[in-house]
């Protein structure tokens, strides 16, 4: 298999003058997508994510064997930044007008919430998108998140979003790839005492945060970047996941001989033996993207039960980076969740295990699954699998994804996810 260093991103640039890039950067967000339908295979791509998400059922949550277990939540308090949160989206609302306020307000057991994307086509548009209000309400967006969020996660998240406008300059879509194109919807009203929350989505960044008095959940999370380090302009020196990146090779790499061999599946990410439909158009072998909301995903690899004592504290320590956004106390609510089920954790992996190998893995246990994956170019023109285009994806099993679960034990009601929006017109 051709292997590609991440410093070479730039030999994978389309030239400027190419079909697919001339006079991008005359076209706004709509106009881009409207271009894009004019091929085939992309508007059956659209058409599948438009039913996946319009016919999805009732929220119940990714499981292991389709059945939701019911013993694995509580409500406690956990030490969330409620207090700063309230402030926070209080102070968003201040500034907005009645019609920005209108879009960004949604019912707390909203469709919404499953809406979130994370290609840079404008399907899903529900919300206040970003780059078109003021720097008042973008600056008091990021306050938002700033408050909800740990200072690691926030910064990564921003990192992901100066990575997104990075993109846009390599590629002359100053429009379509920039640092506030994104949607942001708020959920409920804001309270101490209430469930509420907040989504962000759009190209590889999607967040979904829900808080209940002390506790919260952020999940599903989706973080990418292609390219994803910045080599130029004000943020150059930005270079997302290389500690996930190095770990997980240090995990992989430290396994006893049979170990590692149970845990890998396929040496290689392109191995002709995987099986027909696993791999599948933007998502590869990701199975907790986008829309995938109710999915049955099994265990696959090994146990970590089998693990030896080190090569267990190996995955925590892999583990808390992909939940690392989470502030202090619901980070160390989290991890205890994840040690206390460390001997049901399973990891699998799909690639090679050299430092330019591009790889696919999953930790997935009752309470956790976290996938993270080298991909394919979708802007750049990579072919294969390469090392400079990376997404991950973090989920919180049987049934507490978007705080579902919380919600259920606090109001006594399993939330559905299915009430429609106000504005309906939100669909694409």
């Amino acid at each position: 298999m051709e292997v590609m260093m991440a410093e070479d991103f730039r030999n994978y640039l389309r030239p400027l003058d190419d079909p697919k890039i001339i006079g991008s950067a005359d076209l706004d967000t709509y106009q881009y997508l409207d271009r894009h339908r004019q091929w085939p295979d992309f508007e059956d791509a659209l058409g599948d994510w438009r039913h996946r998400f319009e016919a999805s059922a009732p929220f119940s949550g990714i499981t292991s064997d389709g059945q939701v277990r019911q013993d694995l939540w509580r409500l406690r308090p956990e030490g969330a930044p409620n207090a700063a949160m309230v402030e926070a989206a209080n102070a968003l609302i201040g500034i907005l007008d009645q019609e920005q306020r209108r879009v960004l307000q949604q019912p707390l057991n909203s469709h919404v919430w499953r809406a979130w994307m994370n290609p840079e086509f404008y399907v899903n548009r529900f919300g206040l998108r970003l780059d078109e209000v003021g720097q008042d309400a973008q600056e008091a967006a990021l306050g938002l998140m700033q408050a909800s969020l740990s200072a690691k996660g926030f910064s990564k998240v921003r990192q992901a979003m100066w990575t997104n406008a990075f993109l846009g300059d390599l590629t002359d879509k100053p429009c379509v790839f920039n640092e506030y194109s994104y949607n942001l919807n708020l959920f409920g009203e804001p309270s101490e005492v209430q469930p509420w929350g907040w989504n962000i989505y759009g190209h590889h960044v999607a967040m979904s945060v829900l808080v209940l008095g002390q506790q919260m959940v952020i999940s599903p999370v989706f973080l990418g970047a292609e390219p994803n380090h910045v080599d130029a302009g004000p943020h150059r020196g930005v270079h997302l996941f290389r500690d996930q990146d190095q770990l997980a090779l240090d995990l992989i790499r430290g396994l006893a001989k049979p170990l590692q061999q149970n845990a890998i599946l396929f040496p290689d990410k392109l191995d002709p033996a995987i099986p027909p439909g696993r791999a599948v158009f933007g998502d590869e072998l990701h199975l907790a993207g986008m829309f995938q909301d109710n999915r049955v995903i099994p265990y696959e690899g090994i146990c970590v039960a089998q693990f030896p004592d080190g090569d267990k504290e190996l995955l925590v320590k892999l583990a808390e980076l992909f939940v690392e956004y989470l502030p202090d106390g619901p980070l160390q609510a989290q991890m205890d969740r994840i040690r206390a089920h460390l001997d049901e954790t399973w990891l699998c992996w799909i690639g090679g295990i050299g430092d330019d190998d591009p790889f696919y893995f999953r930790i997935q246990s009752p309470v956790f699954l976290a996938e993270y994956e080298h991909h394919a170019g979708i802007v750049l023109t990579n072919e294969l699998p390469a090392k400079f285009h990376t997404h991950t994806i973090v989920r919180t099993p049987n049934g507490n994804d978007y705080g579902a679960a919380l919600i259920e034990l606090e109001q006594g009601t399993h939330p559905t996810l299915v009430e429609a929006a106000e504005d309906a017109a939100g669909q694409m």
